[in-house]
């Protein structure tokens, strides 16, 4: 008989039938004799169990006792010793014996360093569990200490199977897991150092260091404690990384590169003279994988480039390149504190090259070869230090392109491949030379075609396959051929892999090229009604490839693909499961990216960016109107928080202009379809209003949002004035960002702010921030700050690092006006740390300027490193903003320093770079401008500094306070801002 206390106390004969045991009492007595078989329990603990009240009589204990035996039956005796029982059974047919015996052994192992087995014991060890120890017993005296040890020995155990784990290359679940635990077990500092390790291997030292200030401050609140001497180390070893956003790299590749070392050298060199150089070729004869290896080279030696490789295959058009471009080199269209400036994504990205060394790979461009042929261009002569190495079927035909043809492989190299992929398919794979050439020359030496034949050594011998190539080419062995026909050739080859293929390998390979960027396990089986079996079926024949996690198609077999797709009539459904299936996973993530789960779920949105555009693209083209708002609804608060909400304002303009005028209250009625299931109520108020917010982030955006302002206003009014909060709570704060210029701005500010007290927390914690500057704006600071200061606990009991970042440098300017510098230093560098987190380099240069700002007055070599660093963050973000901010400091210190002439250099460069039409602009303006005034003062051109001076107020007039408060707020020093002042009056 087995018996378990993991969970309910059950017992079970040996078949697996289960032991009807009674009522609880019974169960609770049998419990409390297996936390100790064969040893004696008091008639009174035992008695304690049963009945906690203390009622329980010892003949009522005894008549309990005799049923329980009744209902054990002989599997096990339960006999009389002295004042109490004992249960006679084996250890190893008690669970809890069971678990802290292969627990003991697990963690053995994993002192040992056998890793492997330790995963496998405590796996285990943990798979016993059920629930909690002694279930319904823990409030008994008598059961709670074996139920406390017992739970003891469950966390030891899962603390032991992590870091084994982790040993071995760790789990996908493993952050989310121990952020669980870690939040249930604050004070635990070994699991806060494996959830900080884990961090760390995932995206770096930003979120471990969060981690650790949050352990930190929890000991010190609640023990009064330092973390141990071991956290500590840890935390050194943090501060030590870079945590800096790396460019996309060439994707790895797991077979061994054959015939082309000459060639990588050659191509090497000619990039070294050429900064623009275009590989050229038919598809399918290894454009890609040149281009991989060349930039291997590129990335190392005595001064390696930086690396950036973009795939351009999963773009239909040219529309989306420069923000294709933008995510592979880490950046983002807009900060996360400013929503859209108005600058192209073009001009971003010469804000980011101008100043640096980057090879840029650019992978299959023939489908947008004009495009790319402007955007090369135009990039290389902003851009000196920066060289591009292009992969097409044609050349871009711009002034300084070197074009360089690739050839199918030779003779020899062909052999060596066939065979290595004939090997890797069937080991020890032999066949004679003549006939793998003959195969080799029937294919005309194209790698890809070679690969796809290679996988057929599986079922064919190499005699089968010639023959059978021979049937389908129509050639013996043909010699060099015209690209052309090597394309047909390719063509046919594909086709002949793909006849091969049974029925249901050919839907899932059709369908499969619906997707955009490759697709999980799980995308892939519902999107193409597939099975993981036929997957990998599919990958043995090279039709898909499995790297990273993730299943991919090449672009040329994807076009085939393509074609059978809609010859099968399938396109149309497939496409509409696709959007289904990734408007469930916006929708499943939206909550997430407002919780402390969202550095899991935005590298997993980022890695499906591709199938998202695809699928909004499909809802356009349909047209399908409330799958398209849905969509977009669902991926906004990703989408900003990337900063790439412009990426998608074509599509939101394309999707409004195809509902035409629809009033606010009647969103729901206007709109039909969907791919997946109505919003509660059947309403799509906020997704109309988040699809105007979104159409209005772009370039083209201003006239939609004239014509759709009203509408959406009264939408998101009657979204958020029920009982029941709204969806989306992220468009509340979005349409106070869009509406601060606009004439109703105190319209929009009452309908955010009068969520103070919404049940939603994230929309409570954002209605507490905007609620501060109506206090703020009135001169009363204390109160202001109050409110910040609720928003920033909001935020962060959310574990929202967005949010708590905002609020934080929100109450870092209120304690730097009041003179407490140290504690705005403070809150800036807690800021900073969240923001390096989200990889927004832009706001981090900002913060890094305000920090500089606190930090003149008493420590000027900090302040003038702080500003250096900001404007080197800013270039690298692509931020002229950013940059005119930190050049602005940048000259206050050169004033400081008593260089004047600098000083002014500075401050006009800064002017040139602050956009005088942005909000974000304003203080940087003001303060230049100021800071001009001061130096034409130096000079002794005293009329000068005077039109500097109004020049400064009337910027500063822009924010709505009168000249002397807006110069506070925007934080000028009191002298200067007095300089200001005078100079007004003076008119």
């Amino acid at each position: 008989m087995l018996f378990g206390i993991l969970g309910e106390t059950r017992a079970w004969h040996d078949d697996g039938a289960e032991v009807p045991l009674g009522g609880p009492a019974r169960r609770a007595l049998l419990a409390l004799l297996l936390t100790h078989p064969g040893e004696v329990v008091s008639a009174d603990r035992l008695a304690d169990a049963v009945d906690p009240d203390g009622t329980l009589s010892a003949h009522a204990l005894q008549s309990q006792v005799s049923r329980l035996r009744k209902a054990l039956g002989p599997g096990a005796s339960i006999e009389q010793a002295g004042a109490g029982y004992r249960i006679v059974v084996a250890q190893e047919d008690v669970d809890a014996c069971r678990f802290e015996r292969l627990a003991r052994e697990g963690r053995a192992a994993l002192r040992a360093g056998d890793a492997e087995r330790a995963v496998t014991l405590l796996r285990e060890a943990l798979g016993l569990w059920r629930g909690p120890a002694l279930a319904g017993l823990a409030e008994s005296e008598g059961a709670r200490p074996a139920a406390v040890r017992l739970e003891e020995r469950r966390l030891g155990a899962l603390e032991d199977r992590i870091e084994a784990e982790g040993l071995l290359g760790g789990h996908p679940g493993a952050v989310p897991e121990l952020r669980e635990l870690v939040g249930r077990h604050p004070l635990r500092e070994r699991l806060a150092g494996l959830l900080i390790r884990a961090l760390f291997a995932e995206g770096g030292p930003a979120a471990a260091l969060v981690a650790y200030e949050e352990t930190r401050r929890h000991l010190a609140d609640e023990l009064g404690t330092d973390p141990s001497p071991e956290l500590m180390a840890l935390h050194r070893e943090l501060l030590s990384a870079d945590p800096a956003p790396a460019p996309t790299a060439p994707p790895a590749q797991l077979t061994a590169f054959v015939g082309r070392a000459g060639e990588v050298a050659e191509v090497a060199g000619l990039l070294r003279t050429a900064r623009l150089v275009t590989l050229t070729g038919p598809g399918g004869v290894g454009k890609t994988r040149l281009s991989v290896e060349v930039a291997g080279a590129a990335g190392t030696g005595a001064a390696p480039d930086e690396v950036c490789f973009v795939e351009l295959a999963p773009l239909r058009d040219g529309a989306g390149l420069p923000q294709a471009l933008l995510s592979a080199l880490g950046l983002r269209t807009a900060g996360l504190t400013t929503g859209d400036s108005g600058q192209t994504p073009v001009d971003r990205l010469i804000a980011a090259l101008s100043d640096r060394m980057v090879l840029l790979v650019l992978d299959n461009c023939e489908h947008v070869v004009d495009e790319i042929a402007a955007l090369a261009a135009r990039l290389l002569a902003a851009c000196p230090r920066l060289r591009v190495l292009a992969t097409s079927r044609e050349p871009l035909g711009i002034i300084g392109e070197s074009l360089w043809p690739v050839r199918p492989l030779d003779g020899d190299a062909a052999v060596r491949l066939f065979t290595e992929r004939a090997g890797a398919v069937r080991p020890g794979f032999t066949a004679d030379p003549e006939v793998v050439r003959r195969i080799c020359a029937a294919l005309d030496d194209l790698p890809l075609a070679i690969e796809l034949a290679a996988a057929r050594i599986r079922t064919l011998d190499a005699d089968e396959l010639a023959g059978r190539l021979d049937d389908r080419l129509g050639v013996a062995a043909r010699g060099s051929r015209g690209s052309d026909e090597r394309h047909r050739t390719l063509r046919s080859v594909v086709a002949w892999s793909w006849e091969l293929l049974s029925a249901p390998e050919q839907r899932a390979a059709r369908r499969f090229t619906v997707f955009a960027g490759g697709a999980t396990a799980e995308s892939a089986m519902r999107v193409c009604d597939t099975d993981g079996e036929t997957l990998e079926a599919l990958v043995d024949k090279s039709l898909l490839e499995f790297t990273g996690g993730r299943y991919r198609m090449l672009e040329t077999i994807g076009a085939y693909g393509g074609e059978r797709l809609d010859a099968a009539g399938e396109r149309d459904a497939v496409r509409r499961a696709h959007a289904g299936r990734f408007l469930e996973l916006a929708r499943t993530a939206d909550p997430h990216l407002r919780r402390a789960e969202q550095l899991e779920w935005l590298p997993r949105l980022t890695a499906e960016h591709g199938n998202l555009l695809a699928a909004l693209r499909w809802a356009v083209e349909s047209p399908d109107v409330r799958a398209g708002l849905e969509l977009l609804a669902a991926a906004s608060h990703y989408l900003w928080i990337r900063g790439i909400s412009a990426s998608v304002a074509p599509q939101a303009i394309r999707l409004l202009d195809a509902m035409g005028p629809v009033p606010g209250e009647a969103i729901g009625e206007a709109i039909g379809g969907g791919t997946g299931e109505a919003p509660t109520g059947g309403a799509l108020g906020e997704e109309y209003v988040l699809s105007v917010l979104l159409a209005a982030s772009g370039a083209a955006g201003r006239p939609v949002w004239q014509r759709h302002r009203g509408a959406a206003g009264q939408a998101l009014a009657a979204a958020w004035s029920g009982a029941r909060p709204g969806r989306y709570p992220v468009g509340l704060f979005l349409w106070m960002m869009r509406n601060a210029g606009e004439a109703d701005a105190q319209g929009a500010f009452a309908l955010v702010s009068a969520q103070r007290d919404c049940p939603e927390p994230w929309a409570r914690a954002a209605a507490r921030y905007v609620s501060g500057f109506g206090p703020l704006g009135e001169g009363d600071a204390a109160l202001a700050e109050e409110t910040f200061g609720a928003a920033a606990r909001g935020f962060r009991a959310l574990g929202d690092r967005w949010g708590t970042a905002l609020a934080l440098d929100t109450l870092a300017g209120l304690a730097g006006g009041r003179g407490d510098h140290v504690r705005a230093v403070a809150l800036t560098d807690e800021a900073l740390a969240l923001t390096e987190q989200l990889g927004a380099l832009e706001d981090s240069a900002d913060l890094l300027v305000n920090r500089a700002d606190h930090r003149v007055g008493e420590n000027p070599a900090s302040a003038r490193a702080d500003y250096a660093e900001a404007a080197a963050l800013a270039r690298r973000a692509g931020s002229p903003t950013g940059l005119a901010a930190a050049l602005r400091g940048l000259a206050d210190m050169a004033l400081l320093d008593g260089d004047p002439a600098g000083a002014e250099r500075l401050y006009e460069e800064a002017l040139e770079r602050a956009d005088p039409h942005w909000v974000k602009s304003v203080g940087t303006r003001v303060r230049t401008l100021a800071g001009l005034g001061r130096t034409a003062e130096a000079r002794g051109d005293r009329a000068a500094a005077r039109a500097r001076y109004r020049a400064a107020a009337e910027a500063a007039s822009g924010t709505g306070a009168d000249t002397r408060e807006a110069l506070r707020l925007l934080g000028l020093p009191a002298n200067v801002a007095e300089r200001v002042v005078e100079a007004v009056s003076a008119r």
